[in-house]
């Protein structure tokens, strides 16, 4: 069960201390922190961010991923080798994948300091460390999970989308991608932009915190930018813009409609992708 950050009161105070004095590290005390810290993430005792209540903000908590980035200073270079694959890297994976109950398709990788749900399946994939996956979401093929992105539970990450990741500032929001949120072919999700439950992305869609999104479901365009409405359903497009040379079109998302209430979530997301002709 996890935790809250008053449990780990005394490791937050250390790598704050050990954060603005690196030197610090040299002290085994402080080293130990970073490394309790670390494998608290991993079991989903801490998390980098946690949500508040239902239309609240999430809260980012900061001294966790200062953790992280002193992790790389307390880990050193090694040879890691997995039957035929060998890798040379600071950090160790995840491993007792059964005892953990996740599926986890070969050569699927998950960084120790990432948090699992049992029920969560990685086909061929990347989780880096401090992010949170959980149970019943699909990581699916070569899809990636960048450091500190929280995915909620039966989330659907299609074939090759890109969650990206954020360790700098400390306390910059990372991606959110929350409970029963589906995400089409390609979709890139970046610069810590939160979509809320039930989000539908098709094929392609890029979110940036700059990317106009734009809902075109009434009589005049709504534009949001960095967040996307729950149970919207989301379609590339562009608009015009005028340069020094001419008009030109730039990319921005568009938002055509909303999932129903009246169905269950999958029979909501297979009937949005009818309505709306979403490409996966």
């Amino acid at each position: 069960m996890q935790k809250s950050s008053h449990d780990h009161a005394d490791l937050q105070a250390r790598i704050g201390e050990a954060f603005a004095d690196r030197t610090l590290l040299k002290d085994q005390v402080y080293r130990d922190a970073v490394v309790e810290t670390i494998a608290a993430l991993d079991r989903g005792e801490l998390r980098v961010a946690t949500p508040g209540e239902p239309g609240e903000a999430w809260t980012v908590h900061a001294w966790v991923k200062q953790a992280i980035l002193l992790y790389f200073g307390v880990c050193e270079m090694k040879t890691i080798e997995l039957g035929p694959y060998e890798y040379f890297d600071k950090m160790p994976l995840k491993r007792d994948w059964a005892r953990a109950g996740v599926r986890v398709v070969p050569p699927a990788t998950a960084r120790h300091g990432s948090f699992i749900e049992a029920g969560a399946v990685l086909m061929p994939s990347y989780v880096n460390i401090g992010a949170y996956v959980g149970s019943g979401t699909m990581v699916d093929t070569w899809a990636t999970v960048g450091s500190c992105a929280q995915i909620g539970r039966n989330v659907h990450l299609s074939g090759g989308v890109g969650i990206g990741g954020v360790l700098e500032p400390p306390g910059a929001t990372p991606v959110i991608v929350e409970d029963g949120c589906f995400l089409g072919s390609r979709a890139i999700v970046v610069e810590g932009v939160h979509l809320e439950r039930e989000v539908v992305l098709g094929a392609n869609v890029t979110l940036t915190a700059s990317t106009p999104i734009l809902d075109v479901t009434g009589p005049e365009p709504v534009t949001h930018k960095g967040r996307v409405p729950a149970r919207s359903v989301v379609v590339p497009g562009t608009r015009p813009k005028r340069f020094p040379a001419g008009e030109f079109q730039i990319a921005c998302a568009l938002i055509i409609g909303r999932r129903k209430e009246s169905t269950d979530e999958r029979t909501s997301l297979n009937q949005a992708l009818r309505d709306f002709d979403v490409p996966v």
